[in-house]
């Protein structure tokens, strides 16, 4: 089966994809040493190298309100 699933990370508004179920994620996330699930940014990152997401670099957050906006002035915060 085949996931593809546009998220957000809660904190710091990351636009993603999410490529693999979520049992096959946690399951990374639990392997990783504790300092390195410390950091949100490590963890994506961690993710996106293992092909379990895919980080979108559209210039796309979600703000606490839940809401989508550009992350330069400027940019359009229309998905691509």
């Amino acid at each position: 089966m085949t996931y593809r699933r546009d998220l957000y990370a809660k904190y710091g508004g990351v636009h993603f994809v999410q490529l693999a179920p979520a049992q096959d994620i946690n399951q990374l996330v639990r392997s990783l040493p504790e300092d390195k699930r410390d950091s949100l940014f490590e963890v994506l990152q961690a993710l996106h190298n293992a092909g379990l997401i895919e980080v979108q670099e559209d210039h796309q957050i979600l703000d606490a309100h839940g809401e989508i906006h550009p992350a330069h002035p400027g940019a359009s915060s229309e998905p691509q």
